[in-house]
């Protein structure tokens, strides 16, 4: 990497298990940026193909091929939110949004400003986001600890979290640098609205395919 320009020849780093580590530290990780991110794709360091995304610094591996749950909750969410908001909102899936230079996650479903034109030259930043939703089978654990946190730092104001095995929302609100102040966890039987929209209420089932 440091032939290429993506490290410095005066960095002090080793390579331990496939991690970038900074060298004299308890083995802190060597934090890329969104722009050394796109460099290693440029270069060929990171596949096109490969499965990953940028969260906090870190390049990390995205869920294992889609089960059908979530293949559905993803097209019924999207087409759900779609629907209700109509041409309120531009509802984008699985694509990138930048919440800043360390984090370019690209979440299940971005609820953004409704101009696709918009984004002709970035992607959606925090202050263009109303709504994130993560479709969760394999990755509950991940999206509602790692994923809240950061989206919680970079001021994200709704977030979702959809259990497909457990058929419930997992709702965040309240961010703050720390995490999020209020968490709940909604049966499917629940009704709720995005906070950018409170007269648009969605019934969480609504989200999940049928039992």
């Amino acid at each position: 990497m440091a032939e290429v320009g993506i490290l410095q020849p005066d960095e002090r780093v080793e390579l331990l298990e496939g991690q970038v580590l900074l060298k004299y530290t308890n083995a802190e990780p060597r934090l890329w940026t969104v722009a050394e991110y796109y460099r290693m794709a440029e270069v060929g360091i990171l596949h096109p193909n490969e499965r990953v995304e940028l969260i906090e610094g870190q390049i990390l591996t995205k869920m294992s091929p889609q089960g059908t749950a979530h293949a559905t909750a993803v097209t019924l969410t999207e087409k759900l939110l779609e629907k209700r908001l109509e041409a309120k909102v531009l509802v984008r899936v699985q694509l990138p949004i930048q919440l800043n230079d360390l984090s370019e996650p690209e979440p299940d479903i971005a609820v953004v400003i409704g101009d696709a034109l918009r984004y002709g030259d970035h992607h959606p930043t925090p202050s263009e986001i109303y709504l994130i939703v993560e479709i969760a089978d394999t990755t509950v654990k991940s999206d509602c600890e790692t994923k809240a946190k950061s989206y919680a730092k970079s001021g994200i104001a709704d977030y979702w979290v959809l259990d497909v095995n457990n058929r419930q929302l997992h709702v965040f609100r309240e961010p703050t640098q720390e995490g999020y102040q209020s968490e709940a966890v909604l049966p499917e039987n629940s009704t709720l609205s995005p906070i950018a929209f409170p007269v648009d209420m969605f019934t969480i089932s609504e989200m999940l395919r049928p039992l």
